[in-house]
């Protein structure tokens, strides 16, 4: 942060020196507003995120994940531990509508007909978190977004013993999900997506009989 020092230094010497005029609240509020940007590119350069290479900050943020290999399935420890994840940055959590949130992480996904994909675990309650999978377009804005896990779904009237979120993502980018009782050995209901040219997900008519 030393640059961010120096310029609050140099305005607080300038609105002291005598003899020259005193700044507008608009010419103020500009200057205050670059220091602002200047921290804020500080911040994102800690996280790997160096916006003097690019004018696009979600284009750094999806270039600086981690990369999650596929097929990917549900287990417990995944969804607990999250591998590989890294914490999304405080000036990227408004592009995702993720402002409910405390401490979001993110990976990303190999790249679909054009589609950019990134898993976010979104943290609902402390150490647990829901799973979303958002595309992106070609400027790295989000398009779409799928809930793969959800932790609020289990309500006080299932047991989260008996009962599992079971999602998967194979090497062909078909995304399966279901719910299932583990004491009934049944399942509760099954939907499976596809992600069409207009980088949405689209469900598949599937039948539980």
């Amino acid at each position: 942060m030393k640059q961010l020092a120096v310029i609050l230094t140099m305005m607080l010497l300038l609105l002291s020196c005598s003899g020259r005029r005193q700044l507008s609240p608009e010419e103020l509020s500009q200057k205050l507003d670059s220091v602002k940007n200047v921290e804020i590119n500080e911040h994102l350069k800690l996280q790997g995120i160096n916006l003097e290479e690019s004018d696009n900050p979600m284009k750094m943020f999806y270039d600086s994940l981690n990369l999650q290999t596929l097929p990917i399935s549900y287990s417990e420890d995944y969804v607990k531990f999250l591998p590989a994840f890294k914490p999304v940055p405080q000036e990227i959590i408004s592009y995702f509508e993720l402002q409910y949130c405390n401490e979001p992480k993110a990976v990303s996904l190999p790249e679909s007909i054009g589609a950019k994909l990134i898993l976010i675990a979104t943290d609902e309650s402390p150490h647990l978190y829901s799973l979303w999978l958002y595309s992106l377009d070609d400027e790295y804005m989000p398009v779409d977004k799928l809930c793969l896990y959800a932790i609020e779904d289990k309500s006080d009237e299932i047991n989260p013993e008996e009962f599992i979120q079971y999602y998967s993502i194979t090497s062909d980018y078909e995304i399966r999900l279901l719910d299932y009782s583990k004491t009934q050995h049944k399942t509760r209901f099954e939907e499976i997506y596809y992600i069409d040219s207009a980088r949405k997900f689209v469900m598949r008519e599937t039948s539980l009989e």
